[in-house]
């Protein structure tokens, strides 16, 4: 079996910038422990795979250890593909997903991306600043993630946080933000017991982040910054319980994977 590959940086206008996503285009579904596999042969944030389903598409991610219901990035390094490459004529793509259908549509050099908004609430944990090294002015959390606010940028920049203890946490994911110096707010996220350290550009971070700062803010619009080492940049747009995220991406690999499929739970050999 060859399955056609694309390495596309998310959320960047460069290489070598934004959240590296790997993208499989499929005709079938594959047995998951195969897409598993992949995924952790691949060794990015996320791996998407996709389908079709009439004139929509299904879409599934998978970390280098574990299947996630939400990934930002890969949907817009997938939705990318379909609309830059694979049928241009398109202005817009849905993909059905667990976590409901997820529109991509082309706006200009950029694409915008349709997603659910998470409201995070308050809460309380002397563990999150343990682990962080550093203690929030205000603690969250929603339905996957803490969102720990601080003062500074330059909080966030400094920040080391040690993963053992993250990964222990009762949330997966740690988001931590703060005001941004030539943004409206700045952002990095951890997510160790998903097997990811420190993802480089976080969409799905954005659900909980843009309903946050649009009401600390008033602002419906807002220029937003990962500060990973890659670092990427957002135009997230708060929309009732919608957010739309705009963001770039840039074309790195193209080529494919040839492995076999085996009947058994083994899954994939190459």
């Amino acid at each position: 079996m060859e399955i056609p590959l694309y390495q596309i940086d998310a959320f960047t206008g460069r290489v070598f910038g934004g959240n590296p996503a790997a993208v499989c285009v499929l005709k079938a579904w594959l047995p998951a422990e195969t897409m598993q596999a992949i995924a952790a042969e691949n060794n990015l944030s996320e791996t998407a795979f996709f389908v079709p389903e009439g004139d929509d598409y299904s879409l599934r991610w998978f970390t280098p250890a574990t299947e996630v219901d939400l990934c930002g990035h890969a949907t817009l390094a997938t939705g990318a593909l379909v609309l830059s490459k694979l049928d241009p004529s398109r202005s817009s793509v849905r993909f059905h997903t667990a976590s409901g259908v997820l529109e991509v549509m082309k706006d200009g050099e950029w694409f915008a991306m349709d997603f659910p908004a998470w409201e995070a609430k308050s809460t309380k944990s002397a563990a999150v600043a343990d682990a962080l090294g550093l203690a929030p002015v205000e603690l969250l959390r929603n339905q996957r993630d803490y969102l720990a606010v601080f003062e500074r940028e330059a909080d966030i920049r400094a920040m080391t946080p040690d993963f053992e203890k993250l990964g222990k946490l009762e949330r997966p994911g740690m988001i931590v933000t703060a005001p941004g110096d030539q943004a409206d707010f700045v952002s990095r996220f951890f997510a160790p017991g998903l097997g990811i350290k420190e993802d480089p550009v976080t969409g799905s971070a954005h659900c909980a982040l843009t309903p946050y700062w649009s009401k600390r803010l008033g602002k419906t619009t807002l220029n937003a910054r990962q500060i990973s080492e890659r670092g990427g940049e957002l135009v997230c747009e708060q929309r009732g319980e919608r957010v739309v995220m705009r963001g770039r991406a840039a074309f790195f690999l193209e080529g494919a994977i040839k492995i076999s499929v085996s009947t058994t739970a083994a899954g994939a050999s190459t």
